[in-house]
């Protein structure tokens, strides 16, 4: 396979935690604790490498994900991105520790898998978020997205509902 077909088709997903921890199996648990999702309404970023895909397929009934696109990235990271200390991350604080010299250029440059999150010294890698404002979609929490649910694979919505949840 030639490798630029393979960054091609390399995309950021976010991945948003929908259900809480009760009644939840074991290795579940485990998986959902290594994608750093420990609570309700937390969000992740991720690529769309076969590891994180096997881990999504795994919670599938506990969150919900898509395709994140650079403007709802950019509003995540200026409204939601902390620091070691609850500091939010600013312009200044990437200009001093970073290579990028403020948040757009680092978000354009994440996207294009130029960077990672983890460039970033003491970024907090989890991202919490409110409620969504008018609540999840109409079937609720236990069904999936296809059939009207808030659970599963949303593609491009994911982005709707992130923003709501700013």
């Amino acid at each position: 396979m030639d490798k630029k077909n393979i960054t091609s088709d390399k995309k950021k997903m976010c991945v948003v935690r929908v259900r809480g921890s009760v009644h939840v199996r074991s290795d579940i648990k485990d998986t959902l604790k290594m994608l750093k999702l420990s609570k309700v309404n937390h969000c992740v970023i991720v690529d769309n490498r076969p590891q994180y895909q096997g881990m999504i397929n795994k919670v599938k009934d506990y969150v919900t994900w898509g395709e994140i696109n650079e403007e709802t990235m950019l509003k995540l990271l200026s409204i939601k991105a902390e620091v070691v200390g609850r500091k939010p991350l600013d312009d200044a604080y990437l200009k001093k520790n970073t290579k990028n010299k403020d948040l757009k250029s680092f978000t354009e440059s994440l996207m294009n898998f130029k960077a990672d999150l983890k460039d970033v010294p003491a970024l907090k890698p989890v991202f919490r978020l409110k409620p969504p404002t008018k609540g999840y979609d109409r079937g609720g929490i236990k069904q999936p997205y296809s059939r009207g649910g808030a659970l599963g694979y949303r593609g491009e919505k994911i982005n709707e509902l992130v923003e709501r949840m700013l």
